[in-house]
């Protein structure tokens, strides 16, 4: 009886082990998925973060590669299942990441692109699908590969219905509005209403000219008001470059110039737009009759205690939008937003906010912000031109309430007025609080009408 036990235990062992079988696959998926996923994060928010879309996008291609390549070797290597499926998309991606990183494609190729990737991108997820069932027999496959190559497939999707909608969706500008040729490039202004001076409205970051519309026909019932989208945004052409405070000042120049529409102006500006603003005073101070500040940013943000984070991070994160884009999420998002707006308005607006080459300029505009501010720095008095400060008082961080009192210094002629209970972006896209922003607006120009001090 023992003679016959012994054989009968040896024989067991082998059937136990090819039972389970050799290393654990489902932790080498696990362990790919996330280490493509750290890849990736630390990819595009820390080598490369807040570089260009082409470089990102490559980035993350590049970390989609690297956790299949991860995949086929780990399986190949430690288990008994290995995924030979995974070695095709991962050379594919791989390549096609390294490509973009290398030869930066211009924005005209990467909408061709548009028409291809999303395509190359569903046959690899069939094909991935298609290996997994025939190679993976563990619990991972469902609960960890089927939902990333979901995801996957969204994203595929995403893009093709992008690229349709940016071919066929037409943004025309309002009536009233047209381009002027200014320094070789084509800038986009428009008046309404009539009367001196003329009011110049500068766009905050994110923002194009459908974001004035409550306060510009409220504004033209009183005198000429004007808006204009900078060089590289909504429906301008195509900007140089990064531009600096001067060079965007010497723009608004040669526009107004172009335009016919005479000095000197009142200039409004919201968010960044009232640095522009003060740039402009500063460069070309004869041409500048009084100004209002609606919420607007200061010289002086760095100094802000929570500022230079906030830079850190939104500069990094900012980066990720227009790739984001490509794939239709900003587009969803947008569908969301600009809901306060009058319904033309509110269109052009969300069709700028989803456009992957608008994000891309804010993401090129947020990136200078430090030049433009040390160079404002440069105002230091309007003299008594009337200077008027608007606050919101909903959502604010430390420090921004004195930073506007601080801005009100700059004219002996200044009011500085909170508004209770509205928000940085309620001033311009809510018709209520959009009001309090246009009255301060005609004070200004009331002021210089009659030269007489600013009333509240």
């Amino acid at each position: 009886m023992s003679s016959s036990a012994g054989p009968a235990s040896t024989v067991a062992h082998p059937e136990v082990e090819r039972k389970h079988g050799r290393g654990h696959i489902g932790l080498v998926v696990l362990g790919s998925i996330t280490g493509g996923l750290i890849l990736g994060l630390t990819l595009t928010l820390g080598v490369f973060g807040g570089g260009r879309e082409n470089v990102i996008t490559g980035a993350a291609l590049i970390a989609l590669a690297f956790g299949m390549l991860m995949l086929f070797e780990l399986a190949r290597r430690r288990t008994d299942q290995p995924q030979p499926w995974a070695l095709v998309p991962a050379l594919g991606v791989g390549v096609g990441g390294l490509a973009l990183v290398i030869l930066g494609p211009s924005d005209r190729v990467l909408g061709w692109l548009g028409w291809v990737w999303p395509v190359l991108l569903l046959l690899v997820v069939v094909w991935s699908v298609r290996g997994a069932r025939r190679s993976l027999h563990n619990w991972s496959r469902r609960a960890l590969l089927y939902p990333a190559f979901a995801i996957l497939a969204l994203i595929a999707l995403g893009g093709a219905f992008e690229t349709v909608a940016e071919a066929t969706t037409e943004n025309n500008p309002p009536a009233g509005g047209r381009t002027y040729l200014v320094a070789g490039r084509s800038l986009y202004l428009r008046c309404t209403g009539s009367g001196s001076p003329a009011v110049i409205l500068f766009n905050g970051l994110g923002e194009r000219t459908p974001s004035w519309a409550w306060v510009q026909e409220d504004v033209a019932r009183q005198t000429r008001v004007c808006v204009f989208d900078r060089a590289g945004q909504g429906w301008s052409g195509k900007a140089p470059g990064r531009q600096d405070a001067h060079q965007l000042s010497a723009d608004v120049s040669g526009l107004l110039a172009a335009a016919s529409v005479p000095g000197p102006y009142v200039l409004a500006g919201h968010s960044v737009g009232g640095t522009y603003a003060l740039a402009y005073a500063m460069d070309y101070p004869k041409d500048v009759a009084g100004v209002a500040l609606i919420d607007s940013a200061t010289p002086y943000q760095f100094d802000l205690p929570w500022y230079p984070r906030f830079y850190s991070l939104w500069r990094r994160g900012s980066a990720l939008l227009p790739t984001l884009a490509r794939a239709g999420v900003a587009r969803a998002y947008s569908l969301a937003s600009f809901s306060s707006l009058p319904s033309d308005a509110r269109r052009a607006a969300r069709a700028f906010g989803s456009s992957p080459r608008e994000l891309r300029a804010d993401r090129d505009e947020f990136a200078q912000l430090p030049t433009v501010f040390r160079q404002d720095k440069a105002l230091t008095s309007l003299g008594g031109k009337p200077l008027f400060v608007l606050s919101a008082d909903v959502g604010q961080m430390s420090g921004w309430s004195a930073a506007q009192s601080e801005l009100a210094t700059l004219s002996t002629n200044s009011v500085h007025e909170t508004t209770h209970g509205a928000t940085h972006e309620a001033l311009l896209a809510d018709r209520n609080y959009a009001a309090v922003s246009s009255r301060a607006i005609d004070a200004v120009v009331r002021s210089v009408r009659t030269s007489g001090p600013l009333a509240r």
